[in-house]
């Protein structure tokens, strides 16, 4: 173990050693960093509030997302609980750890929710969240300082890139057909899948070692399992689902405008999101796991359909029950 991490270890121990009060609240904010919330906030934002907001956020989920996903494995580094018995994991997390993807998430999503604003009262409670959710993973055991400032850092450089090259890709694929749009979507996704397969290829034989392993299950975590690449299917499942059914929706209407009143706004959120629940828990009972290419295939499918209802059926099933008015 590096000076620099004993020294990361001390910072960990020393907030923990502030007491286990502090547990729930810090498991409070640390869900604002994970996927169920993104399943919350991000179809209120694009059903109820604004559409073009909510549809940068979920692109911005996608692109940061994956790219968390391929620098964890290139680094694999350790989480603290793996390295040192003396830190408590309070939640179990089983991927590698620099970059932290919760202080990543915060800082890119979040970021594009600021600069898409341009609120004061945006940034402030952007800033305090984004600080507090990289506070809670190291105090919940999970991360290294360091793993929080490098997906902090990360997070805004893709807020730069993301709005360097959404101008330039949205006015070369605008005038595309449909169907050019459609299949552009679809091989996105395999590379972001592709992309997956050929980094572990990369990283090629290297072993989790098993004094991480040992200390991981001695904590009552689950066992480290890095390399798997059921995450990345997610993520592309999502990506061909939303944008595909984004274009279809604005090649049918033209323009997502979100209209009418707060009640109906309501109820939309609400019809909404019991379909969240069937696609996101009804599926997942229903599809199988095994064979591990059938199940990473049906996984793909489920969020590819999650997807597609947020950004399509949803909205045009408002559209027949009059709730969009």
């Amino acid at each position: 173990m590096d000076l620099l991490m004993q020294f990361e270890i001390q910072i960990t121990l020393f907030l923990q050693h502030l007491g286990t009060w502090l547990v729930i609240p810090f498991k409070g904010i640390t869900f604002l960093g994970n996927e169920e919330f993104y399943l919350l906030i991000m179809p209120a934002l694009y059903w109820c509030v604004d559409a073009t907001l909510g549809f940068h956020m979920a692109v911005m989920l996608v692109m940061t997302n994956s790219i968390n996903s391929y620098l964890k494995i290139l680094f694999h580094s350790p989480r603290p609980f793996w390295v040192d018995s003396r830190v408590k994991a309070y939640v179990s997390e089983t991927s590698f750890g620099i970059p932290s993807g919760h202080a990543q998430n915060a800082a890119s999503i979040l970021g594009i929710m600021v600069v898409t604003l341009k609120k004061k009262w945006a940034i402030v409670v952007s800033a305090l969240l984004i600080f507090l959710i990289g506070l809670s993973r190291v105090y919940l055991g999970v991360h290294f300082t360091r793993d929080v400032i490098a997906g902090w850092l990360i997070g805004f450089l893709l807020i730069g890139l993301y709005f360097l090259l959404e101008k330039p890709v949205s006015q070369w694929i605008g005038p595309k057909s449909l169907l050019f749009k459609i299949i552009t979507s679809f091989l996105v996704s395999l590379v972001i899948i592709g992309l997956g397969f050929l980094i572990n290829e990369f990283v090629g034989n290297w072993q989790v070692p098993p004094a991480w392993i040992n200390r991981a299950l001695a904590d009552g975590a689950g066992a480290p399992n890095p390399f798997n690449l059921e995450g990345n299917f997610t993520i592309a499942g999502v990506w061909f689902g939303f944008t595909t059914g984004y274009a279809w929706l604005l090649h049918k209407k033209g323009e997502i405008v979100v209209k009418g009143s707060a009640s109906k706004r309501v109820i939309r959120y609400i019809i909404g999101l019991v379909g969240v629940a069937v696609l996101y828990a009804g599926l997942k009972l229903i599809f199988p796991i095994s064979p591990e290419w059938l199940g990473f295939s049906l996984r793909y499918v489920r969020y590819a359909l999650l997807g597609t209802w947020v950004s399509a059926l949803a909205p045009m099933l408002f559209e027949k029950l009059h709730l969009d008015v």
